[in-house]
């Protein structure tokens, strides 16, 4: 089979479905983007077209496929203790500063294959010794998902975590495993994953949080969307707790409902 090409017009065409689906702006430069990341799954199906393949996504003949499309086309590179300001305002303002003492949970609410929701793990368990404490990661994509859950990872992804923590909860693989490390056990089972479409109601089920961390995903969305992903999750946080996004991403005009407490960093009033 011939590698497919991509038309401005079919190209048109995914840009509305994984806005509709996801909430996601692909913009026109990203064209070679989805065209490396479907290919592949084209030739799988034996489906000739990019045309061919969107009339499929929506004939219900493969009822999963859109999402492996979704999962093909959000799959975004992270890496532990990314942005480490953040973690160590967590530990040094929030966690120290707490009170009265209880029980505490965090959602990284755009957790990909897992980096962040762990680092946050080493340091709640660093910082609450004694305290039940649970963190919460969520991604749209079921794919990455999987590898989070699984806790392994290529071994020189750990050079972001901190020595005493590489020691504590990083463990080296086994036989047939050369070359990763896993989460060891007491960490992984503090942390949990679910799937969660950011743009579309959170179940209440899922709790609420002190600490809601969603970095790095609302620089793909448009203020609509950015507006509607942060009323979804408000709700879910408890009222003097904080909000964390990205260093490339600021909250200026998509809600009055959080104070900044400094740049990416805001607070719920109580």
């Amino acid at each position: 089979m011939n590698q497919a090409l991509i038309t401005d017009q079919e190209f048109a065409l995914f840009q509305r479905l994984i806005y509709k689906i996801a909430g996601i702006n692909l913009a026109d430069s990203k064209k070679a983007l989805l065209v490396g990341r479907l290919q592949r799954r084209l030739r799988e199906l034996r489906v000739d077209s990019f045309s061919d393949y969107y009339r499929l996504l929506g004939s219900g003949r493969h009822p999963d496929e859109q999402q492996t499309m979704v999962d093909l086309l959000t799959t975004n590179e992270t890496y532990f203790f990314r942005e480490s300001r953040h973690f160590d305002f967590l530990r040094d303002e929030v966690l120290a500063n707490r009170n009265p003492p209880r029980s505490f949970r965090v959602w990284s609410a755009a957790s990909s294959s897992g980096e962040e929701a762990y680092s946050l793990a080493m340091v709640l368990a660093e910082a609450l010794p004694a305290t039940p404490w649970e963190v919460y990661g969520s991604d749209i994509s079921t794919q990455v998902l999987a590898r989070a859950r699984a806790g392994r990872y290529p071994l020189n992804r750990n050079e972001g975590i901190p020595e005493s923590c590489r020691r504590k909860y990083c463990l080296p693989g086994e036989r047939g495993s050369e070359g990763t490390f896993l989460i060891a056990p007491k960490l992984r089972q503090q942390v949990r994953f679910g799937q969660v479409n950011l743009t579309q109601a959170i179940n209440p089920a899922i709790g609420s949080f002190d600490v809601i961390f969603v970095r790095n995903v609302m620089i793909y969305f448009d203020n609509e969307t950015k507006r509607k992903v942060v009323a979804n999750l408000l709700p879910r946080l408890l009222p003097g707790g904080h909000f964390i996004v990205g260093h490339s991403e600021s909250l200026n005009g998509i809600t009055d409902r959080l104070s900044m407490v400094r740049p990416t960093i805001y607070r719920k009033p109580e």
